[in-house]
Order: structure tokens, then sequence, then C-alpha cells
């Protein structure tokens, strides 16, 4: 039962939660283009891996105090996972998204040259994942989050 009373991780859950579900209506502001499907999935503003590591690092600072070994642990891991969400994990989407065309260009060019018949064949084909890592403004937006919903369940705990 001492679960229920980790500040940190519930901090943590519901950054994760909040940054998910408000994808939908500021992509909805953006393109007009209703997707639900956008709380479930990766990338998009704002990252959810940095308002989690945020709301994280926040509460433990919050409970154990800024001066805490748990608090350094917790603040390098943030910054750890802010800094893929921003490199490594961005880069992949890019590639993939230069990936999936390349394939769709080399697929038009055989159907045309040979006539192929293998179109369902073709349509079966799962395209690589392109919305994989975040702007640096995702990540910004992100964090900010974290650290506020932290702050405000503080105030509600």
């Amino acid at each position: 039962m001492e679960l229920f009373l980790n500040f940190p991780l519930w901090a943590a859950l519901a950054a994760i939660v909040f940054a998910q579900v408000v994808k939908i209506p500021i992509h909805y502001f953006v393109s007009r283009e209703f997707k639900p499907n956008l709380a479930f999935s990766t990338g998009g503003m704002p990252s959810s891996h940095s308002a989690a590591v945020a709301a994280l690092s926040t509460g433990v600072g919050i409970v154990d105090g800024v001066t805490s070994t748990t608090f350094a642990v917790a603040c390098v891991f943030s910054i750890i996972i802010m800094f893929d969400a921003s490199g490594v994990r961005r880069q992949a989407g890019e590639q993939a998204v230069i990936l999936n065309q390349l394939t769709k260009d080399f697929n038009h060019f055989v159907e045309g040259a040979k006539g192929w018949n293998q179109k369902e064949e073709l349509e079966k084909q799962k395209e690589l994942k392109e919305l994989l890592g975040h702007q640096p403004i995702e990540v910004f937006f992100g964090g900010a989050s974290g650290i506020g919903i932290a702050f405000l369940i503080y105030l509600l705990y």
C-alpha cells in the first residue's frame, strides 16, 4: 500500500497521461484534424517522455530535497531521456520518412517496369514509424508540463 503514497511516481504517471491526452486538442488546433489515437502514439507535442521525467525529478526534489543523491540521479536520468527524445529518436524518425519514400518509389518503379500483379502483397508492407522523437520545443514543453503537473499534484496531495 505504500506504493500509493509514492508522490514522485504518481506525479510522473499523471504527467504522462496529461501529455498524451493534451496531444489530441493541440493537434486539432494546429491541423483541424481530430486524431484520438495520438493519445497512444509516440512523438508529438508535448513530449510525454520529457513530462514524465521532469515530473519525477520535481517530485523527488520536493520530497527528498534538491541536495539529495536521489534528486541528482533523477536529474541526470531526465537529461539523458530528454536528450535522447530530441536527438537519436528524432533522427530515426526522419530516416524512417526517407526510407518509406524510397520504398514507395521503388515499388512504383517495379510496378511500372514489370506490370506486377501483386498489389495486394505490396499493400501489406508495414511502413516504418516516422513519428518517433521530438522537436526541441516539444521536449521543452513536455518538461515544463511535467514540472507544473508535479507542483499541482503536490498542492492537491
